[in-house]
């Protein structure tokens, strides 16, 4: 323990620096926070729903909360049931085992539900594909209204896909 905080002591506190962002990143991410907000008016509950994955694609979507995305400051939050939820976020190939578990979730979800599939594995089976072991991609189980390609796709690109599932939803209304 003494040799710990000796260590601390000489070096000081070591932690990684902020991700360098581009300004037109930073101006893209903007905006579409603030469309999100304009379209929303109100909070989006997000049930997200591993099916399988390779837990790439968890990473990227935990990524959304950090101070960096800032999903929580949008009125975007993540829900532990499907029962209070606007929108699933659906990752990986469906396991045969998960594909009962997905069937019930989306059944459970109050409509008008919105579903996402997140990355490769979600939008064609990735690598995995249709076998023995699994289902494929999401589509085959449920419907999905916006699949995000990526291996894993970056958390830019995660909001982009959550903002085109709410706006189709928010289009006919309009």
């Amino acid at each position: 323990m003494w040799r710990i905080l000796r260590q601390i002591a000489r070096h000081g506190i070591c932690s990684e620096a902020a991700p360098a962002c581009s300004d037109d990143l930073r101006e893209q991410g903007d905006a579409i926070q603030h469309e999100l907000l304009a379209i929303l008016g109100q909070a989006l509950a997000i049930r997200q729903v591993d099916a399988g994955s390779c837990n790439g694609c968890e990473l990227e979507i935990n990524a959304l909360n950090n101070p960096y995305t800032n999903l929580e400051g949008l009125g975007i939050k993540f829900v532990a049931s499907p029962r209070h939820a606007d929108l699933l976020l659906v990752t990986g190939p469906v396991t045969r085992n998960m594909a009962e578990a997905l069937r019930r979730t989306y059944d459970a979800t109050p409509a008008p539900k919105l579903v996402v599939a997140v990355g490769d594995c979600g939008c064609d089976g990735g690598i995995f594909g249709e076998s023995y072991a699994t289902c494929g991609r999401v589509a085959n189980v449920i419907p999905v209204d916006v699949a995000v390609p990526g291996c894993p796709p970056p958390p830019l690109e995660i909001l982009r896909g959550i903002l085109t599932a709410v706006r189709r939803c928010r289009a006919p209304s309009a």
